[in-house]
């Protein structure tokens, strides 16, 4: 969602660093590339407006004047201004006594019924036994696709006829929760087409009723400056505790994301990265300030990973590379299992450092090229896995028709398996073991 922005704020803070000593212009005039970048990416204005205002009090300041690197000053600025825009981490308030309520609020077509899956996912992964509830009635099929998504995740879902009012499907999802030992009801509420004074008025009975602890407005990050205006005037109605963007692996320019904090002063809690229901990340403002501007995501990369690999499939890699015997059989096993963490043009993008090379190749090439390895190692035979020598001439050309490539793609192939096997033998011992220390 930030790579327009990212690139822009990079490359004028890059221009900074190509300098020795600073001046009040080259201050001005990277912070009106900085500037540019932001409303671009359709950020609020008041809110550009005092964000470059702090970054040009703070630059111009003595601490930079006398740094031996002001560049670098000036960008550790930006990055904290950055965090101090987009708020402090918030996660779910769940300490009311059980079972707590979560109100889902938001405009129709915003993704809320699927976040609703989503966060059920989460809650029960960390120690919850949620239950969801289909509270919308209005808009045709709501209640199957929850019920459906209810299936697919495994976790019950309360629904009732579609004749029944709203208010009433709550209270008694509630007092179902209570009697059957839910921890957490999620509500899913009708998504309203516009401010309709009518459905807010519902939202607001349905608040008293039930009393939620926690009230999060679902937002599509593609709606822009909308998201603003449509979370101020839910907050003013309902009392929003909490903001989850969707769609943010899109292409929206990621206005919503730095407005909709400051203007509200509501924190957001999670990001919808994914249309599956494992795509769901806790907002961590920091992490997304270091990648706005190409400084990585390491904690998030290692999460993901964590979430990917057991810790048994991560003892048996270990002892793989420490013994030299990591085969084909392996390596389409480990590719197969990063696929699972999202696109690898992501994954290296969250490496300091990498994101400015993986911008020379487009995302499809690097995601492409994994496609072709593991089509060419799909077309040999166990044996030919296990042991890569035995793949001769005639075995390659067998090899290349099955996998629709060329003999020189499993030639390159097996060329770079082997240098790999080659490291892993230098690697024997105690600096293997160092190695692989830090995938634990």
């Amino acid at each position: 969602m930030f790579d327009s922005l990212s690139e822009k704020i990079q490359a004028a803070l890059q221009n900074l660093t190509r300098k020795g000593k600073l001046s009040e212009a080259d201050v001005a005039e990277t912070l009106r590339e900085v500037r540019l970048a932001l409303l671009e990416a359709d950020v609020n204005y008041r809110v550009v407006k005092d964000f470059t205002k702090r970054i040009g009090e703070r630059a111009m300041g003595a601490d930079v004047a006398k740094s031996l690197t002001p560049a670098q000053m000036v960008i550790k600025i930006v990055h904290e201004e950055l965090v101090t825009l987009l708020g402090e981490a918030a996660k779910l308030d769940l300490s009311n006594p059980q079972p707590v309520v979560i109100m889902l609020v938001g405009l129709q077509g915003s993704g809320k019924t699927t976040m609703a899956a989503k966060l059920a996912v989460y809650l029960r992964e960390h120690g919850q036994r949620p239950l969801l509830v289909a509270a919308d009635t209005y808009r045709p099929a709501a209640i199957t696709q929850l019920e459906t998504l209810g299936k697919q995740v495994n976790v019950p879902v309360h629904s009732e006829a579609s004749r029944v009012a709203p208010l009433a499907i709550c209270a008694n999802a509630v007092k179902r929760a209570a009697k059957e030992g839910y921890g957490v009801v999620l509500l899913d509420t009708a998504g309203r087409l516009q401010m309709d004074d009518q459905m807010m008025g519902e939202l607001e009975q349905i608040r008293t009723i039930t009393q939620p602890r926690e009230t999060l407005l679902v937002v599509d990050a593609m709606t822009g400056q909308e998201a603003v205006s449509v979370a101020d005037t839910f907050n003013k109605r309902v009392g929003l505790t909490g903001l989850v963007l969707t769609k943010v692996d899109g292409d929206a320019r990621g206005g919503a994301a730095l407005s909709i904090r400051a203007v509200t002063g509501v924190p957001i809690k999670f990001l919808g990265v994914g249309e599956k229901t494992s795509d769901l990340e806790l907002f961590h403002p920091d992490r997304l300030a270091s990648r706005i501007l190409g400084m990585g995501d390491v904690l998030s990369l290692i999460e993901r990973a964590e979430a990917t690999f057991t810790e048994d499939q991560a003892r048996k890699m270990e002892e793989k590379l420490r013994t030299a015997s990591f085969n084909l059989e392996d390596f389409i096993e480990q590719l197969r299992a990063v696929k699972k963490m999202g696109p690898i043009s992501d994954l290296l993008g969250m490496i300091p450092g990498m994101q400015q090379i993986t911008k020379q190749l487009p995302a499809e090439a690097t995601d492409r090229g994994l496609k072709l390895t593991e089509a060419i190692i799909d077309s040999m035979t166990r044996e030919e896995r296990r042991n890569p020598k035995i793949i001769n001439a005639s075995r390659k050309r067998r090899i290349a028709r099955g996998s629709g490539t060329a003999v020189q793609d499993v030639n390159q192939l097996l060329r770079q398996f082997m240098q790999m096997q080659q490291m892993m033998r230098q690697l024997q011992g105690g600096r293997g073991r160092g190695l692989m220390s830090m995938f634990r």
